[in-house]
Order: C-alpha cells, then structure tokens, then sequence
C-alpha cells in the first residue's frame, strides 16, 4: 500500500506522517507539499526508507492528478479553501480519499469517487472524527436518541499557521451558513457566539462557556440518528480564552467581515491583515495551555429509563514530562493520530462501507470501538460516564 500525504508538512500532517511511520503498513509514504524544503526536512528528520518527498501545488490540476496516480490513499491536510481543490484531484485521480475538514466542498467529487470505485471520507481528526464516534458509541447503547451536545476546547495559539488563522475567520464569519444547530427535524442558522453552555472539560482544562461552531457533526449526526428520533444536536467549542475574548471583540466592531479597505497602494480584507500580524506576533503565536479535550453528551432512552451518557477524551499531558508530548504537540499530535489511524482503515478496506464507494461520513466508515482501541495503544483514552436521569 502507498500513501500521498497531501500538505505533510504542514505541524499537524506532519504528525500523522510521523504516525504511519510508527504504525501503519504502508510501504510507501510520500509527502507532498507546496514547500519542498520543509517537506524534505520532514522526511530527512523520519529517517524511513518508505518516506519520500515532492513538490506539489494543487492549484495545478492535472499535474497534482498526475503526481497522485498510483497511491492507494492520499491523506489531505491542506486547509479549508484548498479541499475542494485537492478532492476534486484526489477523485480524478483514481485514489482514496480522506481530510480533516469536511466542510461540503468534497461533495462535488462524489461521481468520480464512485466512477473509480472509492471512499472519501471528509473529515477526520479529533472533531469532526472522534467526537462523532464517541456521540455514536453512546447512541448504539440507547433505544431512541433524544439530544446531543458535543463539546470540544482546542488548546493552542490563535495563528501558530496560517490555516489556523484561516479557520478563524471562517468558523466566525458572521454570514457562515454553516453554523447550525438541529433542532426538531430542522437545521436553524445561528450567529457567532450563539446558546452559550458551560462546559466542564477534562483537567487540566476546566470548566468554560462555549458558543455554537459550524462542525460537520450537526449534519452527519443528524442523518445517522434519525431512526432513533433525535430532536436535538448542538456543536460547541473553545480555544484558550485570550483567543476567545479578541475573536469575541473582532466580531463586536465588525472586523469578523473581513470587510477589503485600502492601505497606501494595496486593498486587504481586514481580517487577511490582521491574521497576517497574529502569524507573526508573539501573541499569536503562543498560548498558556496547550492539548485538546473532549466532551460529548448524549441522552435518551433505554430499557424504558431516561440515560445520560458523558464521554470525554485524555491525552499525555503537554508539560514536557512525556516525550514528543510537549507544548503544540499535545494539540497536534491530537488532531493528527486520528486522521493517520482513519488512513490505514481505509487503505485497507477495514471500513463499514468499503463496498459503497463515494463520499462517507465517519458514522458511516467505522466502528467507535476499533478507533478508540486504536488510540488507546498511542495513550489517548476515552472514558464514559452513564446516569438514569
């Protein structure tokens, strides 16, 4: 089996790739990426006969297609503008496909997809990915599914890259279609820092209020539950709360527009300008606090009993007293495991649905407890607690 690692040298590709490199049996690993220098310097660091690394620019259609024939699987970590450019490439190109995002541009690939008999799953890491599996792991204990808050507090700097800056000005676009709740059969658009909830994560995180996030859960939740009746499903999340207090004050004076105005000669979205400096500002690139933490509650009915099931995720703690845990990477290596484990399934058939080719959701590819398994043996863990309400 081979796998192109589309943007792997990105901070957190890179994890994956490092991922696959300790455990998958992946015979070749080729990481593409637009900066051969540092995709290069990637694969010198991994020191494996299997890694290699090219130069790719998925803006050049034909030319990516023709890099990516051949592979079994290309694991996509460019960022959100990109995907809808990588996957159409992807499909084209004969491969599987999988990437971290899943906000909807990939569907437009979904005939080429099933033209060449292959899956692509739109959205895999630690949310949307783990949290739907463990929302799933709950509902398959519960006879119907009446609500579902899922919560997550990512944990690292406001622009430690420019795809992390770019995620922030698009999850708080205050015209984002995207930012949905379901409620009651119907999707309902909300504005940022809609329904506040406190959420009590994990420690060392706490407990915070968290705001409506456009997340592919809502939609793919929705469809995997409706058998069970579920009338309500809410994503939420955080990041540290310096971060949350300058988004919330961007968004109050307008600035979350990202509204073009002129400087000297040259005209920039405003928020493009300010996410330039957040890139290059100490600020912007460091945080108090760094991992990620999960939190998602289901409640419905079993055996004729009104049940609460609450799961929440671990990892290796961020303090540098665990090795390739320190700092970013306890967010990093967060978001990047489970996009490499979901990889291999794939590559290897080991889906749900790897005889219906096409665009799948994660509800639809696995079985929770292979991927919590799977994380367990790289120390993330997954715990439950279940109440009669």
């Amino acid at each position: 089996m081979n796998v192109f690692c589309l943007g792997g040298a990105g901070r957190i590709c890179r994890e994956a790739v490092l991922d696959l490199v300790q455990y998958s049996e992946f015979e070749r690993i080729t990481i593409g990426d637009f900066n051969i220098e540092e995709a290069q310097r990637v694969a010198d660091e991994l020191n494996d006969p299997r890694v290699d690394a090219v130069r790719v620019n998925v803006r050049d259609h034909d030319a990516t297609v023709a890099q990516l024939r051949g592979y079994d699987i290309v694991m996509d970590g460019t960022t959100i503008t990109l995907n809808g450019l990588s996957t159409a490439c992807i499909a084209e190109a004969g491969c599987h496909g999988i990437n971290l995002n899943g906000f909807g541009d990939e569907d437009r690939s979904q005939d080429g997809f099933v033209r060449h008999g292959r899956t692509c799953l739109p959205g895999f890491g630690m949310t949307p990915g783990v949290t739907q599996m463990m929302a799933m792991h709950a509902a398959n204990q519960l006879d119907e599914v009446r609500e579902v808050r899922v919560s997550h507090g990512s944990y690292r700097p406001i622009a430690f890259s420019k795809s992390i800056a770019e995620t922030t000005t698009y999850e708080y676009d205050p015209q984002l279609p995207g930012r949905v709740v379901y409620e009651n059969g119907a999707f309902l658009q909300v504005p940022p820092f809609a329904r506040p909830r406190e959420i009590r994560l994990p420690e060392p995180y706490g407990t915070a209020v968290q705001y409506i996030i456009p997340h592919a859960e809502t939609r793919t939740l929705a469809a995997a539950l409706e058998a069970k009746g579920v009338r309500l499903i809410e994503v939420r999340g955080t990041w540290p709360q310096q971060n949350m207090r300058l988004v919330r004050a961007l968004y109050e004076y307008g600035f979350m527009r990202n509204d073009t105005i002129t400087v000297g000669d040259t005209q920039i979205g405003i928020m493009d300008a300010i996410g330039a400096y957040l890139c290059e500002a100490p600020e912007g690139r460091a945080t108090e606090l760094y991992g990620y933490a999960l939190h998602v509650e289901v409640t419905g009915i079993a055996g004729g009993r009104l049940m609460r099931h609450t799961l929440t995720h671990t990892h290796p703690s961020s303090d540098g007293s665990i090795p390739g845990w320190e700092g970013l990477r306890a967010y990093t290596r967060n978001v990047g495991i489970p996009l490499a484990i979901a990889t291999e399934l794939i590559a290897k058939g080991e889906t749900l649905c790897a005889d219906r080719p096409g665009i799948v959701t994660p509800e639809e590819a696995f079985k929770p407890r292979v991927i919590f398994e799977a994380l367990r043996k790289r120390d993330i863990h997954i715990h439950e607690t279940i109440e009669s309400l």
